[in-house]
């Protein structure tokens, strides 16, 4: 009868261990999920302040063109987003 009481306990630390972990794992993957989030948030706020910088920039460039300011602002924003995607993807290759 001890020995059954030494296993009951001993299964019940284990379940208590096994739920400690498993509430750590949800800690750290929560706090991963809500830094990404914040991340992208500011990265967003930045594109949109300069959103007005870049279209105002393109419409000075595209005056002389024959080309729509439009056209050209998609074309050029298009291009700087490409390049930043990949330097953020080298970037995070090195981590």
């Amino acid at each position: 009868m001890a020995e059954e009481i030494k296993q009951e306990l001993t299964r019940k630390q284990k379940l208590k261990l096994k739920a400690k972990e498993s509430a750590k794992r949800f800690k750290d993957e929560f706090k991963k999920s809500v830094v990404t989030a914040i991340i992208a948030a500011f990265g967003f706020l930045i594109a949109l302040t300069w959103r007005d910088v870049i279209i105002e920039w393109i419409n000075k460039i595209s005056e002389a063109s024959p080309v729509k300011n439009s056209i050209m602002t998609a074309f050029i924003t298009t291009i700087i987003a490409v390049i930043g995607i990949l330097l953020v993807s080298k970037w995070n290759k090195k981590e």
